[in-house]
């Protein structure tokens, strides 16, 4: 069944056809050709569908869409530009802190690329950033969103691998920081070199002083969940549920700018983004099941540990395929493919399952700004009016720096397991 399978994927995807759809039409016609019931695809649609864990990734995009709907995204923009305005591309850098804390609101690499982008590449345009730059800069800073938490995708690996979404949510933050690190670094030594002005808030934190106080309870939503988390006050499900309690009180009664048009609105993005993702969630159910029939992981397993001498050449070879799948398929569809079969790899040379989590989604995230299908890259590129060729050019110390985090989370354990 699994030649069918491949081939009619591919070919599907060759044509354009949604990722979902593909794995559809590859399930339909691997048990086409091996005589088997149409029937098991309704039955493994509906399978996935009654995870009670699946409830947190509606919950928290709706937590992020609530924090969002009003003004914490000016008193986002505010406090990023008091911590690193002054230094040279003071915009840009304030573009990598806003993701940094704006990750701990929404989760979504896509949303912070969109709500970000069109907050700061305008200006950035006006104080003379060319507009491949601030394309770059915003389409790469937002993937450091998944691996803050609440992060959707440490949340699909945890399901599809059995992981503890805690360990991966706490795992996924010094990387994230160090990811964010890095892109700092890249900024400044290349609005160095374009000598790029200088950015700080007016006023300085006089001015800001007014508005710290409600800044302070929205940027204390990520400590909310981890903390949470952590001392095990609730799982993940129930924690989600809290982060909207947490999101209405704080929009409600602090910010006061929560309106019925916002609640509706946020309500209305939730259900399509969750309608997209349970979408994929369930059609990688369907090959799940034929690649289990045909017992792949496992002799995908046996192939690798027999043509690799080294562990060190396993995770070399898993980082190489991570990068290729990545360019291709969006991060949610590709952590749903390839968890499960990864995962079977990784134990077999003793690699902890959540740091093979954290590297797939550091390898798949680095997908998300590089061509042929990079959302956060087109998002990015249209906020900013400039080709997509541009943009791919000025990444270039983006790549670098994720490639340099991707190998030490790949090869020092000791990052994501402390």
């Amino acid at each position: 069944m699994t030649a069918p399978l491949i081939w009619v994927f591919f070919l599907l995807l060759a044509i354009s056809v949604p990722v979902a759809h593909a794995m559809l039409g590859g399930v339909a016609a691997a048990l086409w050709f091996d005589g088997k019931p149409m029937a098991v695809i309704a039955q493994r649609l509906y399978t996935p569908t009654q995870s009670f864990p699946m409830l947190a990734i509606p919950f928290f995009i709706m937590a992020g869409s609530l924090m969002m709907s009003g003004r914490f995204g000016v008193y986002l923009v505010n406090v990023a530009r008091l911590l690193v305005g002054n230094f040279k591309g003071g915009l840009g850098q304030v573009s990598i802190i806003g993701s940094v804390m704006f990750g701990g609101v929404s989760g979504s690499a896509v949303a912070d690329a969109s709500a970000l982008g069109n907050a700061l590449i305008p200006v950035q345009k006006a104080e003379g950033y060319p507009g491949g730059f601030a394309a770059a800069i915003n389409s790469a800073s937002s993937t450091v969103s998944v691996l803050i938490p609440p992060s959707i995708p440490l949340i699909l690996y945890g399901l599809v691998s059995n992981v503890s979404i805690i360990d991966l949510f706490v795992a996924g933050i010094l990387p994230g920081v160090l990811l964010g690190v890095g892109m700092f670094t890249a900024v400044w030594f290349v609005a160095g070199r374009m000598n790029l002005p200088r950015s700080p808030l007016e006023g300085g934190f006089k001015a800001f002083r007014s508005q710290i106080l409600t800044a302070i309870p929205a940027l204390l939503m990520p400590v909310f969940v981890i903390g949470t988390l952590r001392f095990g006050i609730a799982t993940p499900t129930e924690v989600s549920v809290l982060a909207v309690a947490y999101a209405l009180i704080v929009s409600g009664l602090v910010y006061r700018d929560l309106t019925p048009r916002g609640i509706w609105e946020a309500a209305v993005e939730t259900a399509m983004m969750t309608g997209a993702v349970m979408l994929i969630i369930m059609a990688s159910s369907t090959i799940q099941w034929v690649l289990t029939a045909e017992r792949v992981p496992q002799e995908l397993s046996l192939w690798v540990t027999s043509a690799f001498s080294e562990p060190w050449m396993v995770i070399l070879a898993l980082n190489r395929v991570m990068i290729v799948v990545g360019a291709f398929l969006d991060l949610p569809a590709a952590v749903l493919l390839l968890g499960p079969l990864f995962v079977t790899i990784g134990q077999a040379i003793g690699l902890d399952p959540v740091q093979l989590g954290l590297m797939m989604v550091v390898n798949l995230s680095i997908g998300l700004y590089t061509p042929p299908v990079g959302t956060t890259l087109f998002i990015s590129a249209a906020i900013a009016r400039c080709g997509i060729g541009e943009t791919v050019r000025a990444l270039m110390p983006f790549y670098l720096v994720a490639l340099l985090v991707l190998a030490l989370i790949s090869y020092v354990p000791a990052l994501t397991l402390y």
